[in-house]
């Protein structure tokens, strides 16, 4: 028996991987996050699956689930929305079935700041602009942020801003951003990116408050950064014609002679 901890995506049943899948498929028991987790990933659950929306349970009823299904010796799929790295509460629970000896594995997902990027048909780290995407939040009821970490450090480095969890708070967002990016810098709120229902706000720092509008108070990504839609970038010199590569040797003496590992 194992627990299997599956990154069902941001939204699109699709943009399940292959392993999530084929998971879900061989277990009898799914314990899924249902106010994030899009219904149609749930259709691979084989036939009589147990099927328990983790959304209105406590850490130690879904516990409680695990370790029945741990007595029975049936394999367990927890799904949660994104990838698991990060916000999933995954840890906590990693941290109680290892103090019982109940194994599992884990199985990533597409991030949801990948998804808002494709929404957007952007490439967050461009040549000459910025190379850094940093993953952040603002501190909120369940985590408080630690001291270091507070938004205006990260700003202070110029990187692309994928921010979680803050969409509620947008008006301070700005407010610690400005001072470092300006008001014309782009931004983007991604809504529930990859869902059928999704939606795109583009504006500049200075007008993204009048631009949200009503209607997107959860579940929203907001991403900050030169880079978003920037055409005026260099190119990477990974193409560049005169580029000596492993797999493309240059020249008298190139770096990786044809033919080497």
């Amino acid at each position: 028996m194992t627990v299997h901890f599956i990154g069902a995506g941001p939204g699109a049943p699709d943009l399940l991987t292959l392993r999530g899948r084929d998971l879900i498929a061989a277990s009898p028991v799914c314990l899924y996050a249902g106010s994030l987790v899009p219904e149609g990933v749930l259709a691979h659950c084989p036939p009589g699956a147990r099927i328990v929306n983790t959304a209105p349970l406590s850490l130690e009823q879904i516990l409680q689930e695990m370790q029945a299904a741990h007595e029975r010796g049936l394999d367990v799929a927890r799904l949660h929305s994104g990838d698991l790295s990060v916000w999933s509460a995954m840890g906590e629970q990693l941290r109680a079935l290892r103090k019982v000896g109940i194994p599992f594995t884990v199985t990533p997902g597409v991030p949801s700041f990948a998804a808002a990027a494709a929404a957007l048909e952007s490439e967050l780290t461009l040549p000459g602009m910025s190379q850094s995407v940093v993953l952040t939040r603002t501190s909120g009821r369940a985590s408080p942020m630690p001291e270091g970490e507070a938004l205006v450090n990260f700003a202070r480095t110029g990187s692309t801003l994928a921010i979680h969890l803050s969409i509620h708070v947008l008006p301070q967002v700005v407010q610690d951003l400005l001072p470092y990016y300006g008001a014309d810098c782009p931004v983007a709120v991604v809504w529930r990116a990859s869902w059928p229902d999704q939606r795109v706000v583009r504006a500049s720092l200075s007008t993204i408050e009048v631009a949200m509008g009503e209607g997107i108070d959860r579940t929203a990504l907001i991403l900050v950064g030169r880079n978003l839609g920037a055409e005026d970038f260099g190119h990477s010199r990974l193409y560049a014609a005169d580029y000596d590569r492993r797999y493309r040797p240059l020249g008298t003496a190139p770096r990786f002679p044809a033919g080497s590992e």
